[in-house]
């Protein structure tokens, strides 16, 4: 049997994203012995730290994250990632690179063999730690404006710690800097009528303020042995190829650094890269890419009703045993073709780590949560979360911020209970974001993923989040983030009823 091998394919980790649904490793876990083992090693990295056990609830469960802390969010984002590795070496895919967003380069060392998992958990650890404990009153925002405006930006407030933190494509950027110097820079940019979004972190990283943290975590993190890897692994913040770099001076660096995946992006590409395969639940840093450089096929199989089978048809066809055709996806990642696109002239906002909410430690519930990516009404981040997809119709037992996706609680009005009025509020719904999109209203289906089947941009997600609390008086619909992260008009319709009968019982 001939084994087909992807040889111009760019294996992507993203970094701090939302926490992964349940279940979502179920399939791969029972298919590949590769994926036990790895989980294995996490568990038992994490039983001897004092955490629970990483994976059963990504193999057994169904449901969102139990909010367990932001350690085990960490090694569960890890867990996901180094699991789609494997089953992408498994079906015979062989990366020309792995690249790593933020503390995504952690997972991309251990993939490549540079780490053992058992360390990269570790050393993954160790990095939370001395973050909660500098608690630093930091923010990170999203703006959708390439990196030179967004330095602009910061520098007319001239603060030493509020920075560009992240180049994610030519109109996503992300900058950090202290909270109240952050709410500055976000009125100015919309006053300029610069799109932005502050990135809910429990962490925000990528600015001098973290200079404490680095030397911390290089005084007490385990020092680890280092290999000489399998694969090429491309480091956006030291803007070239991991060598015999320290692992801990790395992670450390890293902190008070900026990300440049546009420019990382874009180097491959040219190097000859023409797929990017994100090894993540939801797309967030082939968000970046495909801004970067458009026409670049994008896969990400967890977002995908079949991965394993999305796989195996991108490998077939990248060693000539189909018609594959660069930025002619036979797999794709975004809107079908028959459905309404995003406007290309639009900026894209992602994860520098993603877009659905990062949970927050107990402790600390107001504290933002990490990087993902996030998309504009005209669209940006390295570090903001991605645009939550849609979870697809079947997924495998189990979707930045920019961007994997958080579930909002269920409403307890359904269609069949609320009747009228839910039939009413849906077809204003629809009236309403079909005029704010441009799209005919009887194209939008109540079930369609808003980014993932429309392309709709997070921020333009968030503005129409917007109109819909100022249209029916709930202003509490404007902070619900969980809109954003399952993206449908039922569920919106369902919270706007909901809402309403919760508000005429009171």
């Amino acid at each position: 049997m001939r084994v087909m091998h992807m040889v111009n394919s760019v294996f992507v980790m993203p970094g701090t994203v939302a926490a992964p649904r349940g279940g979502i490793l179920s399939d791969f876990h029972n298919r590949y012995e590769t994926v036990r083992e790895s989980l294995s090693r996490i568990d038992k990295a994490a039983r001897e730290m004092g955490l629970p056990n990483i994976s059963t609830r990504l193999i057994e469960h169904t449901g969102t994250s139990d909010r367990r802390g932001p350690e085990v969010q960490y090694l569960e984002i890890f867990a996901v990632s180094i699991a789609t590795y494997h089953m992408l070496i498994a079906e015979g895919a062989e990366p020309l690179a792995i690249v790593g967003q933020s503390i995504g380069e952690l997972w991309a060392l251990a993939a490549a063999g540079h780490l053992s998992v058992e360390d990269a958990a570790r050393l993954a650890v160790a990095r939370s730690q001395v973050l909660t404990r500098q608690s630093w009153e930091g923010k990170m925002l999203a703006v959708g404006v390439d990196g030179r405006r967004a330095e602009s930006l910061a520098g007319l407030i001239n603060h030493p710690h509020l920075v560009l933190a992240c180049e994610n494509a030519p109109r996503q950027s992300v900058i950090s800097g202290p909270e109240a110097l952050i709410e500055h820079v976000e009125r100015v940019a919309d006053t300029l009528g610069w799109p932005s979004l502050p990135l809910d972190v429990p962490h925000p990283t990528h600015t001098p303020a973290m200079a404490q943290a680095a030397r911390d975590l290089r005084a007490s993190a385990p020092r680890v042995p280092y290999g000489g890897g399998r694969w090429r692994v491309c480091s956006p913040w030291l803007g070239r190829d991991v060598g015999d770099d320290d692992p801990v001076d790395l992670v450390a660096g890293a902190l008070t650094a900026r990300v440049r995946m546009l420019h990382t992006i874009r180097e491959l590409h040219a190097a000859g890269a023409d797929a990017f395969v994100e090894c993540g639940e939801w797309p967030v840093v082939t968000k970046f890419v495909e801004a970067s450089v458009p026409g670049v096929r994008c896969v990400v199989p967890l977002s995908e009703s079949d991965p394993v089978e999305a796989v195996r048809t991108l490998v077939a066809e990248s060693a000539g045993g189909g018609p594959f055709r660069p930025g002619l996806p036979a797999v794709a990642s975004g809107p079908p073709a028959s459905g309404p696109t995003a406007r290309p002239s639009e900026p894209v906002f992602a994860d520098a780590v993603s877009r659905p909410p990062f949970s927050a430690p107990p402790d600390r519930a107001g504290v933002p949560a990490p990087t993902a990516a996030v998309s504009a009404p005209t669209a940006p981040s390295s570090y903001v979360p991605p645009v939550a997809h849609q979870a697809p119709a079947a997924a495998p037992a189990a979707a930045a911020v920019q961007v994997a996706v958080p579930q909002a609680p269920a409403a307890d009005v359904s269609p069949a209970a609320s009747g009228l009025e839910y039939e009413a509020v849906l077809e204003e719904l629809r009236t309403l974001y079909g005029d704010f999109l441009g799209y005919p209203p009887d194209l939008l289906g109540e079930d369609d993923g808003l980014e993932a089947e429309l392309g709709v941009e997070s921020l333009k997600q968030v503005a129409l989040l917007g109109r819909v609390s100022d249209r029916y008086g709930l202003p509490d619909l404007r902070g619900n983030s969980s809109l954003l992260t399952v993206g449908t008009l039922r569920r919106i319709a369902e919270t706007v009823v909901q809402a309403r009968v919760e508000a005429a019982a009171r």
